[in-house]
């Protein structure tokens, strides 16, 4: 198979790997358009899309789509996701699962569409009002597209939390050789709906995980488990509409605790150094991937010790990130952008 295009097929597979049908809602924009396209056109699957209006009404058909039981997806790029923040901050303060793909292109504004560029990072990190922190995720290369899909609606669907997919023109339009994965070596992502109360005969939707600190997931319409939605904040355990500045805090503190705790859920930072003695580290991630790997073999071949290592993850970091930074006397960060990670 030869993949091209960010996750389409990869959706699919999350949402039959999750047991729950798949929902995008999307507004046609380049070079994420395609990703409608083909879903659109896989009804086989139980898979539902709807070209919205415009990028407001996309991400919140699929953000009530999570809320009805669904894997939500909505798909942009970067002026989309500029449009979507503020129901993205929603679904942070309902705690609901939702995958957001960011397919990046050269900006500002409408900028120039069918060009890559990497410069969706901090507003993907920070883009939000006001202390609401996301988990990011980025591809590498065209075949990774598939498992940064799988592992984004991992993330999103295990933590009750928006996860951002960052992909880029270049992947969108690029292609490799690539193998299919065995099903049964795929990760089992499924999650368990609540389908009674969690407290005696009481539903408290804001009853935490004690290990990933998500809530339930309650479909409505599920007898017993009514419970109030919104963009005011909610009260912990309870979910009652809260004004009081402790709660406020708390809740602040707990959402950031979560999604700060998926560091020991990923894999730690892998570093190529083969000898061990390099005093340069090459540090990138997305899809600089194939031209920083071309890079460092040039440079290796010519004499030079220098280590490679690749981010996947943007938020949390890989829990040994600073370690593996410690190690080398200099960080070079090549980028499609002015310094954006290096910040």
């Amino acid at each position: 198979m030869f993949p091209k295009d960010t996750p389409r097929e990869d959706l699919i597979a999350a949402s039959k790997l999750s047991g729950l049908p798949l929902f995008l809602g999307a507004y046609p924009i380049t070079p994420a358009s395609s990703i409608l396209e083909e879903l659109a056109g896989r009804k086989e699957f139980g898979v539902v899309t709807f070209q919205a209006e415009d990028e407001i009404a996309a991400v919140g058909a699929a953000l009530g789509a999570s809320f009805g039981g669904a894997l939500g997806v909505t798909a942009s790029a970067g002026p989309g996701v500029v449009l979507k923040a503020e129901t993205i901050g929603l679904a942070v303060a309902l705690e609901l699962p939702l995958v957001v793909l960011d397919i990046q292109r050269a900006g500002p504004s409408t900028g120039m569409p069918t060009k890559p560029e990497q410069a969706d990072l901090l507003m993907v990190l920070h883009g939000r009002n006001p202390e609401s922190p996301v988990p990011v995720v980025a591809a590498s290369t065209p075949s990774g597209c598939f498992h940064a899909a799988i592992e984004a609606a991992r993330i999103a669907l295990k933590y009750r939390t928006p996860v951002y997919l960052l992909s880029d023109a270049y992947l969108a339009n690029g292609s490799e050789p690539w193998l299919i994965p065995d099903v049964a070596g795929l990760p089992d992502i499924s999650v368990e709906l609540a389908t009674r109360p969690n407290d005696g005969d009481v539903f408290h939707p804001y009853l935490r995980d004690p290990e990933t600190l998500a809530r339930p997931w309650a479909v409505p319409g599920t007898p017993g488990l009514e419970h109030r939605v919104g963009g005011l904040e909610k009260e912990d355990v309870t979910g009652n509409i809260s004004y009081d500045p402790d709660n406020h805090d708390l809740m602040v503190r707990l959402r950031a605790q979560k999604v700060a705790g998926i560091a020991a859920d990923i894999p730690e930072l892998e570093v190529d150094d083969a000898d061990g003695d390099a005093e340069l580290l090459v540090l990138g991630w997305g899809s600089t991937y194939g031209p920083i790997g071309a890079a460092v073999r040039r440079v290796r071949k010519s004499g030079h010790k220098v280590a490679r290592a690749h981010l996947r993850y943007l938020n949390p970091f890989p829990r040994n990130t600073g370690d593996v930074l410690r190690r080398y006397e200099r960080v070079l960060v090549p980028e499609m952008n002015l310094g954006q990670l290096a910040m």
